[in-house]
């Protein structure tokens, strides 16, 4: 039986409020690229602690288990930094023991999902390319320092440091692969490979990732169960950490 592991993404990311874009062509202009049909992306909601409960029960349906990515940091306009335990209490206690029961593995997508400092909308333009952490052409130091807190945070929360890397937006480089090592960091996971020697890097071929807006703002419940209820007739269900070997 094939091995696919179901992964989420943005968990308590302030893209979901900043991150504002139009995927048309000169729309991203003031309010235009708030509504609908020329809003790309944010702002929307996190996911609450009855909506998590309603995942854990499709899950706990099909026999699947789920890879969390937390991002750990909450980025307020001011630029100040709120842990995502402090931010969303009830949220962090529903995921901290799910994840004691195995039913998902908490994975580290971050300390801020975007660059300090360039988080915020802008009148005429996209901002998205501001919604990724580890650019290539941001100083090793910020690489280090953004991997440092992050997993600092989640060992404060969960009385350990997660092992997989789910690297925003699929950006990072060498500088965010050293940086990882000295973190406790042993796999990313990313469609975009960097081959390095002391790092295991799980592509997505057999991942199916998805991120918090597809059941909050799009697609809803009746979509994640009934891609859950498709890939578990014919797949085992895993952590994206299971398929390290494949």
């Amino acid at each position: 039986m094939k091995k696919i592991a179901l992964r989420i993404d943005d968990i308590g990311a302030s893209s979901k409020k900043y991150e504002v874009y139009s995927n048309y062509p000169f729309c991203n202009f003031l309010f235009i690229k708030y509504i609908y049909p020329f809003k790309a992306w944010g702002p929307y909601n996190e996911l609450t602690e009855d909506e998590w409960k309603k995942i854990f029960d499709i899950l706990v349906k099909y026999n699947a288990k789920l890879t969390v990515g937390i991002t750990s940091s909450w980025v307020t306009e001011k630029n100040e930094l709120i842990p995502f335990y402090e931010k969303f209490p009830n949220q962090s206690e529903i995921l901290k023991n799910a994840q004691k029961n195995g039913l998902i593995d908490i994975a580290n997508h971050g300390n801020l999902h975007c660059v300090l400092g360039k988080h915020l909308p802008l009148p005429f333009s996209s901002n998205r390319k501001y919604h990724r952490e580890f650019w290539d052409y941001l100083e090793y130091d910020v690489h280090d320092k953004n991997l440092k807190n992050s997993q600092n945070i989640l060992n404060n929360w969960l009385g350990y440091k997660p092992t997989l890397l789910i690297p925003p937006g699929n950006v990072y480089s060498i500088k965010t692969v050293k940086a990882a090592l000295k973190y406790s960091i042993e796999y990313i996971n990313s469609y975009n490979t960097i081959p390095y020697q002391r790092i295991k890097i799980i592509n997505n071929n057999n991942v199916f990732a998805f991120h918090d807006k597809d059941i909050k703002a799009i697609n809803g419940f009746s979509w994640l169960n009934k891609n859950i209820k498709k890939l578990a007739q014919s797949n085992d269900l895993v952590f994206v950490k299971d398929l390290q070997h494949e």
